[in-house]
């Protein structure tokens, strides 16, 4: 028995009790000796009391220990035998040992103990060599929270079904918001009388409706084009899935017009307030105008996922539009002591022309400027060495090292032919800047210059190289040009057209007549564009290894050995295009930079920007390419297969 336990009845204070009661009563004994024997018999008496009472104390004392044992063990087994926890217990060789009766019901059998684990859960397999908890797993139509202790050898289940049926729930019912916007709503009834106008309306509203109503949306027309969408996530997943037809039903119920309607949609599935959530829905409709129409762009937690765009944009912009963002230019290159001016990587004509013809609006308005460039490459080299040999241009060049010392609140950056911080030349310029201005034809990325203060994205321009053409004719009245500047703008605008065979407006005709006039030479850009035999051999080499899936599609994949530059790879991607029965081609090669690039190219039938851009690339409907890192070329091509296989195959894209 514990001291403390008994030290109540014969501790100190007890005994000096009883030693003063024997005192007192010898003493008393003294004066009166009768007094004294009952004293002492009393003090007989209440030792005997005492004791006795200490007895049955420490007898019924240790009688509840025992039955408190008892009772704590029992209740203990009961615990483990009845608790909502699962206990399993296995050996070195990953045999169950032990488990309470909970884990037997988890497996709906009668014997575990001494069977491997892999064969009675195979889903503990992959969990034996892992400490990460609480892990949720799946076993028949249950789901358990598991707790692994890899050094004791121990797992503990939980069953979480009904809070697991719960979130999903949760997450089927969570409100999306999204902005339909009808594309060409204005223009689509040129050239019909009022009659025809108002029945192509009507059919297009109903199938929309039709569409709302099918797939328990809620619709509410808030302008005369556009309308405002509530749903549940339930249905976002089963419009991803569909990859929103009802861009495709709308664009064939209006191909035949001189002008079709097309949709654009932005929709908003991510958290935060009703406030928040339709403002993302309005960014996110504005990026999927930005790229051109005709496609959903999603804003997914981070993320933006595009559908959609199988279309050529109609173009929209102005002369006005290009005279306001012209002055506005001019203005900020003139508060600015200095410009930069920056393309993306691995540089084409299309990026080192515009970047020339920006320069020369920073001459324009009295303001030093510099070309940012890292080095060379076959597809510049007949421009570089052009410009080293011109009495002012081979100043304005500087390297990515040197753009960064001069970077300062007083310099002004101009990115050229690219919106993507990184994909450009010397991304920390980009960070460091606090002015941007971008000026790109590509249709917008997911990823996009933070805050620029000035943009002119047009997706409907042939190249970036048209855009600065115009912006430089409203720079001034009479302006004059040297042959080089004009040379290598057209010479961009020659080689993101093909020669004017693909993606050539009116205005592009345009700007290549304002650079004639202003003495571009066609000979020149010929010979800027001569191909070298090493690179028309390399480029057959590749060619080779072409593979046709899906009866339509073309990939070459080039050998994991052999360096290529982008250029290569480009041009190999164009000339399977020409082939007969080809609609789209796509080429991988290692570049000398050790990155795997994607070239893509289609006739328009089949959105080859969607499908790099799901690679972590871009483009344009009809061009488009991305770069990987870390990867190799099989590698490269089984994800570009994969993604081939769920637009064609689970998409059901099969035209």
């Amino acid at each position: 028995m514990p001291k403390f336990l008994t030290q109540r009845w014969h501790g100190y204070h007890m005994v000096i009790a009883m030693c003063l009661i024997l005192i007192l009563t010898a003493v008393l004994s003294i004066y009166n000796w009768e007094l004294g024997m009952l004293g002492f018999g009393l003090f007989f008496l209440l030792s005997i009391l005492l004791y006795r009472a200490e007895h049955a104390f420490r007898k019924e004392f240790a009688q509840y220990v025992l039955t408190l044992s008892h009772r704590v063990n029992g209740a203990h087994q009961s615990a483990i035998d009845e608790m909502p926890v699962g206990i399993l217990l296995y050996d070195k060789e990953e045999q169950i040992e032990w488990h309470n009766p909970f884990v037997q019901s988890m497996a709906s059998e009668d014997s575990l103990v001494g069977r491997p684990m892999e064969e009675v859960f195979p889903v503990l397999k992959e969990l034996v060599h892992k400490d990460e908890s609480p892990l949720r797993i799946d076993i028949g139509e249950k789901t358990y929270e598991v707790i692994h202790h890899e050094e004791e050898r121990l797992f503990f289940f939980r069953d979480v079904t009904r809070l697991q049926r719960l979130e999903e729930q949760y997450e089927r019912e969570q409100v999306v918001l999204g902005i339909l916007h009808m594309d060409n709503y204005d223009e689509a009834g040129t050239g019909m009388d009022d009659q025809e106008q108002t029945l192509l309306l009507t059919n297009v509203t109903a199938a929309i409706t039709r569409w709302a109503q099918e797939n328990d949306i809620s619709l509410r027309r808030f302008d005369t084009d556009k309308f405002f969408l509530v749903f549940h996530r339930q249905t976002l997943d089963r419009l991803t899935r569909a990859r929103f037809d009802i861009l495709d039903v709308v664009r064939e119920l209006t191909r035949q017009n001189k002008i079709p309607i097309t949709l654009s949609i932005g929709v908003a599935a991510t958290d935060g307030s009703m406030v928040e959530r339709t403002h993302q829905a309005q960014a996110a409709l504005d990026i999927a105008l930005a790229r051109g129409g005709d496609q959903a762009a999603v804003q997914n937690g981070e993320r933006v996922v595009f559908f959609g765009g199988k279309s050529n944009a109609v173009e929209k912009r102005t002369r006005v539009r290009a005279r306001v963002i012209s002055h506005a230019l001019g203005n900020l290159i003139r508060d600015s002591e200095q410009v930069l001016i920056m393309g993306h990587a691995q540089p084409d004509m299309d990026a080192l022309g515009a970047a020339i013809g920006v320069l020369k609006a920073v001459r324009l308005a009295e303001r030093k400027g510099y070309i940012v460039l890292a080095e060379s490459n076959p597809s510049i080299e007949g421009l570089i060495e052009a410009i080293e040999e011109h009495p002012f241009l081979k100043q304005t060049v500087v390297s990515p090292e040197k753009a960064m010392q001069m970077m300062d609140s007083g310099t002004l950056l101009i990115l050229v032919d690219t919106h993507k911080p990184s994909f450009t030349i010397e991304p920390k310029l980009v960070e460091r800047a606090d002015r941007v201005v971008v000026i790109d034809h590509h249709r917008r990325g997911e990823e996009f210059v933070e805050d620029p203060v000035l943009v002119y994205l047009e997706p409907y321009a042939s190249s970036t190289s048209e855009l600065v053409t115009e912006l430089l004719q409203y720079q001034g009245e009479r302006i004059s040009m040297d042959t080089l500047e004009t040379t290598a703008l057209l010479a961009g605008i020659v080689v993101d057209t093909k020669s004017f065979a693909f993606r050539s407006g009116s205005r592009t005709f345009e700007a290549a007549s304002f650079l004639r006039r202003h003495g571009a030479d066609l000979a020149m850009v010929q010979t800027l564009l001569k191909e070298d035999l090493n690179q028309f051999v390399k480029r057959a080499e590749i060619v080779k290894n072409t593979e046709v899936v899906y009866d339509k599609i073309a990939i070459a994949a080039a050998e994991e050995g052999e360096r290529y530059n982008q250029l290569v790879i480009a041009q190999a991607a164009d000339t399977l295009l020409n082939m007969k029965g080809i609609s789209a081609s796509f080429v991988i090669g290692r570049r000398d930079d050790e990155k795997v690039s994607i070239s893509a190219r289609s006739l328009g039938d089949i959105n080859v920007q969607v499908i790099m851009e799901e690679l972590g690339g871009g483009g344009h409907l009809t061009n488009a390419a991305t770069q990987m890192e870390d990867a190799a070329i099989t590698e490269a091509r089984e994800r570009l297969l994969q993604v081939l296989k769920e637009r064609f195959e689970e998409g059901g894209e099969t035209e």
